[in-house]
């Protein structure tokens, strides 16, 4: 009995103490911790933030004293409007999860809301650093509006007060301009679609628009979501028409308004935008036809008075009093050229009579008036200055003060 005991003693204690296996074990946890927390909200920071290729996210949330593993399933992934990053503060929802093959435990995270603003406001600001970083909303990039537009397209829902307000205020300010509505929805889920087709078409009339205008009325951020949509800021950054975002809001400003050639806080200060006032330019043109009037008497007196300075010169007094007075000088010049003429005249005819009277003193015809004579060979031409010059039979010419005599030579000593 007392073995018998023992062995039923035995056999209790060991099917109490009966090990479980590490699946089982597992499973039970599982099963417990799943059950126990089916839903909960956590709130914590993000670190070691991974996106692989699958498009799950893996994460850890962590405080000050622990931390716990979490996943996010691509199919909720892909809807957040921001983009999870390590240090951020966020409150999520989901249930615990164990997994089997390593033992260890998560958190499935169904929904996460960032801590201290919005999920919109978070994905608007992170998409605003990205697209400011790629140069969307530089300055440079801003092109200037038509002064006359003739042409303007506006991409906005046609049943909206947005294009009541804007028709309304272009009709009264200009009305020498062609506008073409481009209907699109401006809330909602494919209404960014819209904005963009919208934007595309007013590329492609035949006629391109001079100005394109992209307009709604005030609403919401959830509303006005469609207007921070990176398709349709991108879709005005490369337009090639100057585009004028019109969203009628004045706290919140959208990225299209940053990106836009020039933002209005409504639609009605769009049409004020694209359009000049016919009143206004009426009253310019009535300014500046004084201006120029004012202008043109100005110039008129003082031209007037030059010219009455001029007509009392000498010269249109008296026009020929000069011709006189040039022509007297004249005169006098003429009679004084004259009297020079006259005196170097004289004054070469004396020279001439004293280089005459010097001449003629020198010259050999004056020695030969004097009873002197000139003999030449008659053949050669040679004077003859010396009796051993000549032989007996030549023939001489003798030049005499009147006339000449031809010898011939008898002797010579």
């Amino acid at each position: 009995m007392v073995s018998g005991w023992g062995e039923l003693e035995g056999d209790a204690a060991v099917a109490e103490q009966r090990p479980w296996t590490v699946s089982q074990l597992t499973s039970q946890i599982k099963s417990t911790l799943e059950g126990r927390f089916p839903s909960v909200w956590v709130t914590g920071e993000l670190s070691n933030v991974s996106r692989p290729q699958s498009g799950h996210v893996y994460l850890t949330m962590k405080d000050a004293s622990a931390q716990i593993r979490a996943v996010i399933w691509r199919s909720v992934a892909s809807k957040l409007p921001f983009d999870l990053s390590d240090g951020l503060e966020v409150v999520c929802r989901g249930e615990i999860d164990v997994y089997p093959p390593r033992g260890a435990y998560q958190l499935i995270i169904r929904r996460v809301e960032p801590l201290g603003e919005g999920a919109l406001q978070l994905a608007l600001r992170q998409l605003q650093k990205r697209l400011s970083a790629e140069g969307l909303f530089d300055p440079r990039h801003k092109r200037p509006l038509p002064r006359f537009p003739r042409r303007i397209a506006i991409v906005t829902s046609p049943s909206g007060a947005a294009i009541r307000d804007f028709l309304e205020v272009l009709r009264r300010r200009w009305r020498g301009v062609r506008v073409l509505v481009i209907p699109a929805r401006v809330q909602g889920e494919g209404a960014a679609g819209d904005l963009v087709r919208g934007i595309d078409w007013a590329h492609q009339l035949p006629e391109a628009p001079d100005v394109l205008v992209v307009a709604r009325g005030g609403g919401s951020l959830e509303d006005l979501w469609c207007f921070n949509d990176e398709a349709v800021v991108r879709a005005i950054f490369a337009a090639t028409i100057p585009v004028v975002s019109a969203v009628g809001h004045e706290i919140d400003v959208t990225l299209s308004d940053l990106v836009a050639d020039r933002r209005a806080l409504t639609p009605s200060e769009a049409a004020e935008l694209v359009a000049p006032s016919s009143e206004e330019l009426r009253a310019g043109l009535d300014s500046q036809r004084q201006r120029l009037l004012a202008a043109l008497r100005g110039r008129a007196r003082e031209r007037r008075t030059r010219l009455d300075a001029l007509a009392a010169h000498r010269v249109f007094r008296k026009p020929f009093a000069g011709v006189q007075e040039w022509a007297r000088q004249l005169d006098e010049l003429d009679l004084r050229a004259l009297r020079a003429l006259r005196h170097a005249t004289v004054h070469a005819r004396q020279r001439l009579t004293g280089l005459t009277g010097r001449l003629e003193s020198l010259s050999p015809l004056a020695v030969l008036q004097r009873g002197y004579s000139l003999t030449h060979r008659t053949d050669e031409g040679t004077l003859v200055t010396d009796a051993s010059q000549v032989t007996a039979g030549d023939r001489l010419t003798t030049r005499l003060a009147s006339g000449s005599v031809v010898s011939r030579v008898e002797r010579h000593s």
